[in-house]
């Protein structure tokens, strides 16, 4: 919206042609997202407290959250208000992979806002039964997955790293991988929602690289040079990784511990789909699972410790998801976070250095 006005300048005014720099869009909407999600934090926080949309607490966890019992949940409607405003005022409308991306953004995001709501109404921490929430997810990522594969000049071809040559044709089967790369993004993000900043560290680790993954890219030469898939117009998301970059910091300065809201469901689904869906565009599927290799981890240990139980009748983790299971080893709160962050900037180097294993 604004770039198309103040773009529109630079043949009067010549300062004006900055404008149509993908990186100085990407930094004005980290800048944007930031500022609209830090300063409309606190009446975010007021109106939810306001209208108790407060979190309930599972009994079975580690009693230490009993206390978090009542802090305000849904903050991921900020959030996606923030990714959403910054990407319509410095993004460039047009392009196709914007709306992909805001598709799916959306329409996570209104599944997890149903799913916090019927949390609200049944005042407990159980929301919508998990066959009707894959139901509704994999609806949308449907969408978005057939979307791109009928677009003129999307490949369905799938992006191995450290093999530069080897970028095998999926055809119809590129529909069900990316759907699986969505959903499942999805939902890992979701499962590691469960301390304070815990999500939103990684979240925002993942979409700053992401921001660097779409711009080298989206753009020809460097994508040459990497001998990287090269996606003509994917450079775009570039603003829009960046408004989530700007808006996850804005919310992370009140969801750090002791956290003052939560995200919910509204913003760890959407966000989780939106890393997925960049990923799909960028063919950079597998760099996403190094990236979000804490997502991985803490889905697995979900995975294992279900299948455990089920065929020995014996748990492999003192409880699932995985940092439950460092609380319950005596690791304090803030910690646990940390270490985890930590990790996942260890990941997220991996991940870029792979650009010149090839």
């Amino acid at each position: 919206m604004l770039y198309f006005i103040l773009y529109s300048l630079h043949e009067k005014f010549s300062v004006f042609n900055v404008f149509r720099y993908i990186t100085f869009r990407a930094i004005l909407a980290i800048l944007t997202a930031l500022v609209i999600s830090f300063f409309c934090g606190p009446w975010v926080i007021r109106k939810l407290q306001q209208l108790q949309v407060q979190q309930f607490i599972r009994q079975d966890g580690p009693s230490t959250h009993l206390g978090k019992e009542g802090t305000p949940t849904m903050g991921g409607t900020l959030i996606l208000f923030s990714i959403i405003l910054a990407v319509f005022l410095w993004a460039d409308l047009t392009n196709f992979y914007i709306w992909v991306a805001l598709l799916v953004t959306t329409g996570f995001g209104v599944i997890g806002f149903a799913d916090d709501y019927r949390k609200l109404t049944r005042k407990n921490s159980k929301g919508l039964f998990v066959k009707e929430k894959f139901l509704y997810q994999g609806a949308v990522a449907l969408a978005a997955s057939l979307m791109l594969y009928f677009y003129p000049t999307f490949k369905s071809t799938f992006s191995v790293p450290f093999f530069k040559e080897f970028l095998p044709n999926l055809g119809v089967f590129y529909i069900f991988l990316a759907v699986f790369v969505m959903v499942g993004t999805a939902n890992a993000v979701n499962l590691t929602d469960g301390l304070d900043g815990l999500a939103i560290g990684p979240v925002l680790i993942a979409a700053g690289t992401f921001m660097v993954l779409a711009y080298l890219g989206g753009h020809v030469k460097i994508a040459s040079y990497l001998q990287i898939p090269y996606v003509s117009g994917s450079g775009e998301l570039t603003i829009f990784c960046g408004a989530m970059v700007g808006a996850s910091m804005g919310f992370l300065w009140y969801n750090t511990y002791p956290a003052q809201i939560f995200m919910g469901d509204t913003g760890s689904v959407s966000l989780g789909a939106a890393l997925g869906a960049i990923a799909v565009i960028t063919k950079q599927e597998i760099l996403l699972a190094i990236v979000g290799g804490l997502f991985v981890l803490e889905t697995l240990s979900v995975i294992f410790q279900v299948a455990s139980y089920k065929i020995r009748r014996k748990r492999i983790f003192r409880m699932a998801p995985l940092h439950h299971h460092f609380e319950l080893k005596g690791w304090a709160e803030p910690k646990v976070i940390v270490r985890f962050w930590i990790i996942t900037i260890f990941l997220a180097l991996i991940a870029l250095s792979t650009l010149k294993l090839r």
